[in-house]
């Protein structure tokens, strides 16, 4: 096993190109995400408003849409056709419209209408844009109510219990500010990092089948077949289990993403990961016999991991069928896992579910192993 370890690294010294690649990749990935989520979420997204009324109410409504961090009052249209185009164009995301009399029915102690649209085109920024001005419509119609029955001569506590009788405390647990840095970093980067270890082993592999070097490195592991996957698998995972921890060491360190739990646990949880997935790889490219179509099988269900861990969209709420087939992609886990230990703080007594799981899809590099080892005999003896 060492000797096939040592021959490995031989060819990679020999040719680094792939590494090198695969890790200036993860590299990018990560500056991406981490710039492009560096301030928690999105602010200053570019709204409008349809001044129809042109009264001191509209334009105050105007001023305190401004003054959100979240939104920009980027342009005052007059007209509905004005502010379709501009959303059309991609100019704006959202805007309101405030029709003509709105005043007027305030003042005549009616309830006046404000159309609100949206561009849902753009999820993360369609939704932010409707929260915000959604938000800011309740409270400016809670501002009039409560002018309103100011001049009446109403008591202010009376005032505040007519307008808002129920009060909301909320606490979000794990990502107190709504850090969007939280959900993307501490899934997509360790994604990708389990995604490349898998997609290289795999490569490695075939590459032994192209390059018609299979009998050497048999030979190397004298004809066994587990020491000769074990071994060429060895140096990966060592480095793709190493960069996951620098990762993680930078993440919840130097850019203070939540980490309340035990270190000693990610550690085991990213070393587990990255078998589980070249294990993984290592199936699927023992059992089917044409290298370049069990690579393609291994980067379709290494990019698939994505969909069925649970990040973009729950497993509880997916179809039955569904929720079974999550079960085999190890991010899964890995997602699960690195949740309780680093939000909840949980030890050893709830996750060891997970580090099970993972440990058990280590297993699938025996049957990937034993058998190539059956082909291969079969190929000697032909």
């Amino acid at each position: 096993m060492w000797k096939v370890a040592h021959r490995e690294l031989r060819r990679i010294l020999k040719k680094p190109s792939y590494t090198i690649i695969l890790t200036v990749g993860v590299a990018i990935s990560f500056l991406f995400f981490a710039t492009i989520a560096d301030e928690g979420q999105p602010h200053e997204l570019p709204v409008a408003v349809v001044d129809l009324d042109g009264t001191y109410l509209s334009r105050r409504l105007c001023h305190e849409l401004d003054a959100t961090q979240a939104v920009n009052v980027v342009a005052v249209y007059h007209t509905h056709g004005d502010a379709r185009s501009a959303m059309q164009r991609g100019e704006i995301f959202a805007f309101y419209e405030i029709p003509h009399g709105t005043y007027g029915e305030v003042l005549r102690f009616r309830a006046p209408s404000l159309e609100l649209y949206t561009n849902q085109s753009y999820l993360l920024a369609g939704s932010l844009s409707y929260k915000e001005l959604a938000t800011m419509g309740k409270l400016a119609a809670g501002a009039v109510q409560r002018e309103v029955l100011r001049k009446k001569g109403m008591d202010e506590n009376l005032i505040m219990g007519l307008i808002q009788p129920i009060a909301l405390d909320t606490h979000p647990i794990g990502n107190s500010k709504g850090s969007y840095q939280v959900y993307l970093m501490t899934t997509i980067i360790p994604g990708i990092i389990i995604l490349m270890a898998m997609l290289q082993t795999a490569y490695v592999i075939g590459r032994e089948q192209e390059e018609r070097t299979v009998r050497g490195w048999m030979r190397t592991a004298r004809g066994n077949a587990m020491k000769a996957f074990v071994g060429k698998i060895l140096p990966y995972m060592v480095y793709y289990t190493l960069l996951l921890l620098v990762a993680e060491i930078i993440m919840y360190g130097p850019m203070h993403l939540p980490m309340s739990g035990s270190w000693g646990l990610m550690m085991v949880l990213a070393l587990l990961s990255v078998l589980a997935a070249q294990s993984a790889a290592c199936f699927l490219m023992g059992c089917v016999p044409d290298s370049s179509v069990a690579m393609s099988l291994t980067s379709a269900y290494g990019t698939l991991a994505f969909t069925m861990c649970g990040f973009s969209f729950p497993v509880d709420a997916m179809p039955v069928p569904m929720q079974v087939f999550s079960m085999l992609f190890p991010l899964r886990y890995y997602w699960l896992a690195m949740r309780d230990i680093t939000l909840f703080d949980n030890g050893i007594g709830y996750v060891w579910p997970q580090l099970c799981v993972l440990a058990v899809f280590g297993l699938l590099l025996v049957g990937g192993a034993f058998v190539f080892g059956r082909q291969y005999e079969r190929r000697v003896k032909c």
